[in-house]
């Protein structure tokens, strides 16, 4: 693997004159996503200083593969597609449950106790251990998933693909996003959090303490804490209007576990829901 970045930065150079008939440049940019579809890569993670380090090499090779493919038809049983990129297979053997209606293309990485109800995971990502991906859940591209996380029915977990250097949406590790939640455009779920049904996030979104009304950030829900959509009153020239932020109601031990009896308690408190 050692000279693959620089083989795509080059291909990359010059990807406006390259064409499905190059069949060195589609050797080298399948066997980098095939790196990916194995785990063997990521196109993000988080550094030990909490920033997300981008691995722009990765995206490109994902960008070239659609340049360097053709528009083929698969048929499964009754069902037929069309698309540049094939399905991702293999699931027993590498310890995967997928439900009927679920589907993940390849490239993308599904770690051993993943479960995929019907859903669906765009190439590039990754989704962790245990983690389950909930009715109509959507993994977008290159979205990094970690381990224990419950995705709800319907969450939309958005794509960043491009440009190669934009940090992709990360929930981290035991984290719970409840149904329909949004989270997109790289905004960030921490360890062990919870997050609301119906709570859009992405950069744009203001995250603050209920407690003291402080903004703690835009976009990146802190670790192990419970938070939930809110809005905020604001004066402007049109008028009086309430802007949507996320309330973080309260902070949990690092660690705990969801107790859910406990989360509705105060959710309920709150005349809200996860």
């Amino acid at each position: 693997m050692s000279d693959l970045p620089e083989q795509i930065g080059e291909l990359w150079q010059r990807r406006g004159e390259l064409s499905p008939a190059d069949t060195d440049a589609r050797r080298i940019v399948v066997e980098v996503v095939d790196l990916l579809d194995r785990g063997e890569a990521r196109v993000a993670e988080t550094a030990a200083t909490g920033e997300v380090v981008v691995h722009e090499w990765l995206k490109e090779a994902i960008l070239l593969l659609f340049t360097l493919s053709e528009m083929r038809t698969t048929e499964l049983g009754p069902f037929e597609y069309v698309d540049k990129i094939p399905l991702k297979t293999g699931y027993e053997r590498a310890g995967v449950r997928v439900v009927p209606g679920a589907s993940a293309r390849w490239g993308s990485f599904l770690d051993r106790g993943v479960i995929l109800m019907p859903s669906y995971v765009n190439i590039g990502a990754r989704v962790g251990a245990s983690t389950m991906v909930d009715t109509w859940a959507t993994v977008g591209s290159c979205a990094q998933i970690g381990e224990r996380v419950h995705l709800s029915g319907g969450v939309g977990i958005g794509g960043v693909l491009e440009p190669p250097n934009a940090a992709p949406v990360i929930v981290e590790d035991d984290a719970l996003v409840g149904s329909r939640c949004m989270v997109t455009q790289g905004a960030r779920v921490g360890a062990g959090a919870v997050l609301g049904e119906g709570t859009i996030l992405n950069p744009a979104i203001p995250v603050v303490d209920a407690e003291t009304g402080e903004e703690l950030s835009r976009g990146v829900v802190p670790p192990w804490c419970v938070a939930v959509s809110a809005a905020r009153r604001r004066e402007l020239p049109g008028g009086e209007f309430y802007l949507p932020c996320v309330l973080v109601l309260k902070r949990l031990n690092e660690g705990e576990r969801h107790d859910k009896a406990k989360l509705n308690d105060v959710l309920r408190t709150h005349g809200v829901s996860a």
